[in-house]
């Protein structure tokens, strides 16, 4: 089973509108998803957007998230699966 990067995007000029969420790849490493969404979150960051975003790394089909960041910090989280409570990584 391999690991997808799935990105969500709360737009600002659109209150109230669905999230837009995707799945923009998979990958046979954690590390390699994880490498990606980063890569995704610092291209968003630079541009300057005022959109609320957000990255989340899991297994393929998975409900749980394995890695989890968003475009107003530059903290990254991880599910702690004993307690359900994110632990900054």
């Amino acid at each position: 089973m391999g690991y997808e990067v799935v990105e969500s995007v709360d737009l600002r000029d659109r209150p109230g509108a669905p999230i837009e969420e995707r799945v923009t790849g998979s990958f046979r490493s954690e590390d390699d998803a994880i490498a990606t969404a980063r890569s995704m979150r610092s291209q968003f960051m630079a541009t300057g957007r005022l959109d609320y975003a957000w990255w989340v790394v899991r297994q393929e089909g998975a409900t749980l998230a394995r890695w989890i960041a968003d475009s107003q910090s530059e903290k990254e989280f991880v599910l702690d699966l004993r307690t359900g409570s994110l632990v900054e990584r």
